[in-house]
């Protein structure tokens, strides 16, 4: 007996020893399985000029499935970093009932995905009233066409994106899918309508991108769902059953080996067409920027514009040059708002970059790894393009011109919607008060507050810039969940 204690405590040390250096290692992160998928998760296509959106019905279901069996072969993959063309698809909570994805499966989607962008309830959180009402959508809305897919387009040029979509429409028309609507970016504008650089604050995907500094890697999980995201955990996803026909096509699920998991390697797209109102932007702009005797002022109406914004029209931070916007600095984005500029002094608290942001600004801790992990538990991955014609210097017209909103996120409701109603619609954010976002704020009538010293400067009467044309939420499946799709058409 006395021998058997003996060996048992020398096992148990032993143990003891080898958990102790498990936990000393430098955690590994796991590696992406990026020929799985769709590569618009991982990269904006900044050298693919041209993209357009093509919103589809599924209106026969004779060959639909045979479409997405071709479709599955020519999606562009994460691996590809450098392709000619690509072509991404991705589908609504409808559209994927109508392709006959079992009920069961159908049922593990989160939530507000099965419920829809367009819903009452979310018309209040969003601030989607008035002009941005569903009702006036020009698709998405509960008056339109029931939108089942988005098919993603890029191409090198306008005219190469041309065969692109051609090749495309030639093959989902004599498949059972019909075109709704499409929107066509613009491939010369390297701008947003407003004038200013868009999508340089991106998160690094932890185990795909590399990046010099902490700051901006982000778990997996918080984009791709069969990861850890950064709550350590596995972000709930659909499943199906192992017996079920066609799922040899997908993955084990890690957690339950009697599921095949559908959703592994999939995320959501946030879609939102955003009006932008340039005219009133710049009209209002001058209005508040002007000399006593009434003449335009170009240095503070720019300033201005800056502090809205919170960067320059480069995309220089006002944290790094306060005062004039500065090229070189465009891409620097290594800072924080707690130590640098804890007041807003710099950047205005309600500045638009500052609330889709917050980076170390916020509660619990200030400053410290405690508030960097609240922020990094609400972060988007944003692949927006503009379209519309650009708007000349001083011109005036009424024709549309706008941003497609496009974000990726592995759980909706913790970060769109947690960003679209608690930092950018909420008026007391940050302890403000009754003002939204100076960009994109939903108030009819809103404020803005500089702060300043010795005393503030606050501005009323902001009209809403932004308006809701059209939204949905999708779907973008891994290369093999989209094979397992159109096998449902043998099923």
């Amino acid at each position: 007996m006395a021998a058997l204690a003996v060996r048992l405590i020398d096992l148990w040390r032993r143990k003891q020893t080898l958990i102790k250096r498990a936990l000393a290692q430098p955690k590994v992160p796991p590696r992406i399985e990026s020929t799985d998928v769709q590569g618009l998760v991982f990269r904006g296509y900044g050298e693919l000029k041209a993209c357009r959106y093509v919103l589809l019905q599924l209106t026969g279901e004779a060959r639909a499935h045979a479409w997405l069996s071709s479709l599955a072969e020519q999606v562009t993959q994460g691996e590809n970093r450098s392709p000619a063309t690509a072509v991404h698809v991705a589908f609504t909570y409808a559209g994927l009932a109508r392709l006959g994805l079992p009920e069961a499966t159908l049922a593990g989607f989160s939530q507000p995905f099965i419920e829809g962008m367009a819903t009452p309830h979310r018309s209040r959180l969003f601030g989607d009233e008035g002009k941005s009402d569903p009702k006036s959508w020009a698709w998405g809305g509960p008056g339109t066409e029931p939108i089942h897919a988005v098919l993603v387009l890029y191409a090198t040029s306008d005219a190469a994106l041309s065969e692109v979509y051609s090749h495309q429409r030639d093959s989902w028309s004599n498949s059972g899918w019909t075109e709704v609507t499409s929107v066509v970016c613009s491939s010369t504008i390297d701008r947003e309508h407003f004038g200013f650089s868009d999508g340089i604050s991106q998160p690094a995907i932890e185990g795909y991108h590399e990046s010099k500094s902490a700051l901006h890697v982000i778990k997996a999980g918080e984009f791709v769902l069969g990861y850890q995201n950064e709550y350590d955990l596995l972000t709930s996803r659909p499943l199906v059953a192992s017996s079920a026909s066609g799922a040899e096509h997908l993955p084990l699920d890690v957690e339950a080996e009697s599921a095949r998991d559908f959703g592994r390697n999939g995320t959501y797209l946030v879609v939102r067409q955003l009006r932008q109102d340039v005219v009133a932007f710049r009209s209002t702009l001058d209005h508040l920027t002007q000399h006593p005797d009434g003449s335009s002022n170009p240095e503070a109406r720019a300033l201005l514009a800056a502090k809205w914004v919170g960067r320059w029209p480069s995309g220089a931070s006002l944290v790094k040059t306060p005062w004039k916007d500065e090229a070189a600095l465009s891409r620097e984005n290594e800072f924080g708002y707690h130590k640098e500029d804890p007041s807003g002094l710099l950047c205005p608290v309600g500045a638009h970059v500052r609330r889709a942001n917050p980076r170390d600004s916020l509660d619990p801790n200030p400053g410290t790894e405690d508030s960097m992990g609240v922020n990094r538990r609400h972060r988007l991955i944003r692949r927006g393009r503009v379209y519309g014609k650009e708007l000349a210097p001083g011109a005036v017209d009424q024709e549309e011109r706008g941003l497609m909103f496009v974000a990726i996120n592995a759980n909706i409701a913790r970060q769109f919607e947690f960003i679209q109603h608690s930092w950018l619609s909420d008026p007391r954010f940050s302890g403000l008060r009754g003002e939204s976002d100076p960009i994109c704020g939903t108030l009819e009538s809103n404020c803005f507050t500089q702060q300043h010293s010795p005393v503030r400067r606050r501005y009323t009467g902001l009209p809403r810039f932004v308006t809701v044309a059209g939204g949905a939420y999708f779907f973008l499946p891994g290369i093999r969940a989209l094979k397992y799709l159109a096998s449902l058409g043998s099923a």
